[in-house]
């Protein structure tokens, strides 16, 4: 989510200073991630498609409200967000005093919406696949911001450049670690599809057959002069 397609980069950058705060916060993404998405595939599957309404009766098949996914999608998360908050707060004020502002803006956060807009964009066939497409997210969520913690806890013992020390050398790395992971995505398009051989003669082929054909144009023109010369004397 991070590497691919650089969604929830707030966070991430300003929550990765320590490894704890990072476990903290990537499984609160997981938890979200993994209830928001399934949650919102039934709202679109049985409220917001175009004829998803049908199960209400025959006189409701044309009803299209897909106008209000992202006023669905949202609600839905902030919910979630608000329950994660609580449990958090009841449970380890420590980590809830550590994460501060950043705990409730899992709200707003574009990687928690991202997922329940890939999701709908897919076209996910069921709530199986909805739910292990949240888990796995919020999995790869939790690794990427994990990842940059532990690099930016090694970092501060390193002897860094003044100008790119803090968020700077941190960009340098997260490009690092996105170039990386697409250059993986990169490993799996294309080279599926065989092609059909084609019918057309390969340019290679044409080239040598307009050379044949202008040689014989110009034995014929040569032919033509000589005979042209004997019969003149």
């Amino acid at each position: 989510m991070v590497f691919a397609v650089f969604l929830g980069m707030c966070s991430y950058l300003a929550v990765s200073k320590k490894v704890a705060t990072a476990v903290g916060l990537g499984a609160a993404v997981i938890f979200v991630l993994a209830i928001t998405v399934p949650l919102n595939w039934l709202l679109d599957q049985y409220l917001l498609q175009p004829g998803a309404l049908k199960w209400l009766g025959p006189e409701f098949a044309d009803y299209d409200l897909g106008f209000l996914s992202f006023i669905m999608f949202i609600a839905t998360i902030a919910t979630m967000v608000q329950l994660v908050e609580i449990v958090v707060e009841k449970f380890s004020p420590s980590l809830y005093n550590s994460l501060g502002i950043f705990l409730p803006l899992i709200a707003v956060n574009c990687a928690i919406l991202g997922g329940s807009l890939f999701m709908q964009s897919r076209e996910i066939a069921n709530f199986g696949l909805a739910l292990n497409y949240g888990v796995s997210s919020g999995i790869g969520w939790f690794l990427a911001i994990l990842a940059i913690a532990a690099i930016r806890e090694k970092i501060r013992y390193s002897n860094v450049p003044m100008p790119l020390r803090g968020l700077g050398i941190t960009f340098i790395i997260t490009g690092l670690m996105g170039i990386g992971f697409l250059s993986f995505g990169g490993m799996l398009t294309g080279g599926d599809e065989v092609g059909e051989p084609s019918t057309e003669p390969s340019a290679q082929v044409q080239t040598v057959e307009n050379e044949n054909q202008n040689t014989l144009e110009g034995v014929e023109e040569e032919m033509s002069v000589a005979d042209n010369t004997k019969i003149s004397e």
